[in-house]
This record gives C-alpha cells, sequence and structure tokens, in this order.
C-alpha cells in the first residue's frame, strides 16, 4: 500500500463509520495537518479502558502527523448530555467539572502524546456568549429536527420529560467544531447526531463541513454491556497492573479479538487475523493472545517492569508456579469475631456473594495458598494472611486487620 492507502487503513481500523470517506481521502492528499477534534464531558473523575477506544483513534492520528484536540466539556459538562439515557442526566457544579478535568488531563496522557495535544476547554468560548447568543444558536435547529435524536424520540414518545436546555447540549457541541474549526470530529456511535450537528453548523458558518468518525461502544467484561463503572464490568486505567491483567484475562475469547481490534497498538490486522486462525486451528491457546493484551495494556497505563510483576503474579496462582508473594496485599478489617470463609470469600471480592462462595465450596473449586478447603465452618481472624482461590481466575491475596 501506499503512505495515503496506509492512513486511511489505520484510520478506519475499528471505525464504525466514515462521513464521507471520500472527503477524509481528499484532505489527507493536501499534505497538511488536519485538526482532529474529540470532546469529553467530566462526568466521573476517572477514566476506564472504553474511553480509551477514542484516545486510541487520536494517538493514531498523532503518529501520521494531524493536530490532535483534546476538548474538555466543562461548560457542556454542566448541561448534561443524556445520551443512552431515558432520563436527564443531573448537571454538574462548576466545582466538580473542574476537579473531574483536573484528573482527566493528567490521565490522558497515558495514550496521547502531551507534546503533540491541544487541550482545550469550550467555557472559553461559550464564557464569553450571551443570552443574544444563544438564542441566535438555538434558532439553528427546529425541535422536529432534536426529536429526531433517537433518546429524545423515545422519551417524547414514552411520554417523558425533556427538559428545554437539553437540547441546547448537540448544538453547543456541535458549535464547539465551528469555534475549532475541526476537520474531523471522533465519537462513540451514540454521539453520530451531535457529530453530524457539528457539520451542519459549520457550514452554516462557513466552513467545510467536518468528517464525522464514529468508533463502537466497547463491551465490558461480561461481553454484554458497554463497559460502565455503575455495572462494575470496567478496567480503570489507574487500577494496579495486577488488576489488568486479571481483569483482562477473565474477558471470554470472542471478546478478545474485539479488544485487540479496538485497543491494541502493538498488534497489526494482519497479526490479529493469523492471531485468531491459530487459535481456531488449535495452534495457539487462546490464554496466550489474552496475556498479550494484557501485558501491553498493563505496560500503556504502568510501565513493562510493572506488567511483567503483575504477569508472573497471576501465573503463580493460575498455573502454581511461581511466587505469589508479588501479587498485591489487599488488606481487610476483620470483625470481632472473625469471617467464616464464605463470608471472608465474599469480602475479599472472589465471590459475588456468600450463597455463591458455599456453592464453590461444594464444588471443591475453593483453595488457600494452592491447597483446595473445603470446611466451610473455618473461622479467619486478625493476622490471617494468604492468597484465596475460586476456580481459575478469581484470586485475592489478603491480610486481615
Amino acid at each position: 500500500m501506499n503512505d495515503l492507502q496506509q492512513s486511511l487503513a489505520l484510520i478506519a481500523r475499528g471505525a464504525d463509520e466514515i462521513i464521507k470517506k471520500e472527503d477524509l481521502e481528499a484532505r489527507l492528499k493536501t499534505g497538511r495537518p488536519l485538526r482532529i477534534k474529540a470532546g469529553f464531558d467530566p462526568t466521573a473523575p476517572d477514566l476506564h479502558i472504553g474511553h480509551t477506544v477514542l484516545l486510541n483513534k487520536m494517538r493514531q492520528f498523532q503518529d501520521l502527523g494531524h493536530q490532535v484536540i483534546f476538548l474538555i466539556g466543562d461548560f457542556t459538562g454542566m448541561i448534561g448530555d443524556p445520551t443512552g439515557k431515558n432520563v436527564t442526566r443531573k448537571p454538574l457544579t462548576r466545582e466538580d467539572v473542574l476537579a473531574n478535568a483536573q484528573t482527566y488531563a493528567e490521565q490522558v496522557y497515558k495514550v496521547l502524546d502531551k507534546d503533540k495535544t491541544e487541550l482545550r476547554f469550550n467555557s472559553e468560548w461559550f464564557g464569553k456568549m450571551g443570552a443574544a447568543d444563544m438564542i441566535r444558536l438555538a434558532a439553528q435547529h427546529t425541535v422536529a429536527r432534536m426529536l429526531e435524536r433517537d433518546d429524545f424520540a423515545k422519551r417524547y414518545k414514552g411520554e417523558q420529560p425533556i427538559a428545554i436546555h437539553e437540547f441546547l447540549y448537540p448544538l453547543v457541541q456541535g458549535y464547539d467544531s465551528v469555534a475549532l474549526e475541526a476537520d474531523v470530529e471522533l465519537g462513540g456511535t451514540d454521539q453520530k447526531f451531535n457529530l453530524l450537528m457539528g457539520r451542519a453548523l459549520q457550514e452554516h458558518h462557513g466552513q467545510a463541513p467536518q468528517i464525522v468518525l464514529t468508533m463502537p461502544l466497547l463491551e465490558g467484561l461480561d461481553g454484554v454491556n458497554k463497559m460502565s463503572k455503575s455495572l462494575g464490568n470496567y478496567i480503570g486505567i489507574n487500577e494496579p497492573a495486577i488488576d489488568i491483567v486479571t481483569k483482562t484475562m477473565k474477558i471470554g475469547d470472542e471478546l478478545t479479538w474485539r479488544w485487540f481490534e479496538l485497543l491494541s497498538f502493538d498488534v497489526s490486522l494482519d497479526e490479529l487475523a493469523a492471531m485468531k486462525a491459530d487459535v481456531a486451528s488449535g495452534a495457539m491457546n487462546p490464554r496466550d493472545a489474552k496475556l498479550r493484551l494484557a501485558r501491553e495494556l498493563a505496560t500503556r497505563f504502568h510501565d513493562a517492569a510493572a506488567a511483567e510483576q503483575a504477569i508472573a503474579g497471576w501465573h503463580a496462582v493460575v498455573t502454581g508456579q511461581g511466587d505469589t508473594s508479588l501479587l498485591p496485599l489487599e488488606q481487610i478489617p476483620a470483625p470481632a469475631e472473625g469471617f467464616r470463609l464464605a463470608a471472608l470469600l465474599t469480602a475479599a471480592g472472589v465471590t459475588p456473594s456468600n450463597s455463591e462462595a458455599n456453592r464453590k465450596l461444594k464444588e471443591r473449586a475453593v483453595r488457600i495458598d494452592g491447597e483446595v478447603v473445603e470446611d466451610g465452618s473455618r473461622v479467619f481472624t486478625a493476622g490471617f494472611e494468604g492468597v484465596l482461590q475460586v476456580g481459575k481466575r478469581n484470586f485475592a491475596r489478603i491480610r486481615l486487620i
């Protein structure tokens, strides 16, 4: 492939849709660095790897020599975008927004090249707008057009309330593209309506409409639902390396390939296809593919040494070979009367409930320091330390205090 074809292939990797691909190709042919925008509302202080799907695409644009704009929606965060919800999302206070924004800025550089990233806040232009300016912006689209947005349409049909200020959100996000003169805007598939709004507003202001590139929403550890902290199916990018490794190793085999496509920088699509073929033929254990992904993610968000230590700890528990002291030690306060085993397993997070713990005990699936344990009446008090394990995938090294 020539350079242009290679660039287009990298940009298209994992993308759900590019509008319009021919416009993207034409702008790439000019040879000038394109302005690539992605907006993030600081609705929570921490990012998980689902958020990095967009960050990864931004990094790929950086590696191709383009100008990336990481836009923090400190103004829009105070409106509240209800994307994917059937209710109005609670707006954040100014203090919440600023605190979360600071944390975001610190975390994104684990993926983006700081020296090649333009960090902006949309309060830069909206903070200067008056009521008349907002009215003129609101006049650009009709209520009927706003009700084309899927979540608004569902709420309207279901006779659920839609606050007037929510209609401003797509307009405000779209105007960000005008203010930044974006060539390309990235967003999740759930953001398509808002991204297209940017195209329309740019045309209204005499600018060439931006190319819209949507990325799929990453499924979480359960392989079904979108990765979300509220569902507990996430990996936080600030989590310890051992947690990144152990959680990655728990995902289903099919989800592994999707995570590779959306999260990996090290594995090309050709190599990924070869790995899938090897697993299908039995030439490669799917566990080895997951280990490769786990190593890459732990290295990215920590470093190579931390990743190798985490993998060594994982191996020590799962294969029974190695030093389990490499696992991080979690300290758990013990009640005065101590924990019975089922309650201890649940407190350590290796079983979701005491009833599940008791079921696993009957199945002889519970180990302490590698030894099978069946006596559920045993009591553990302050001072106990060991590695609890349920099956091959769930384990924790704990100390009762």
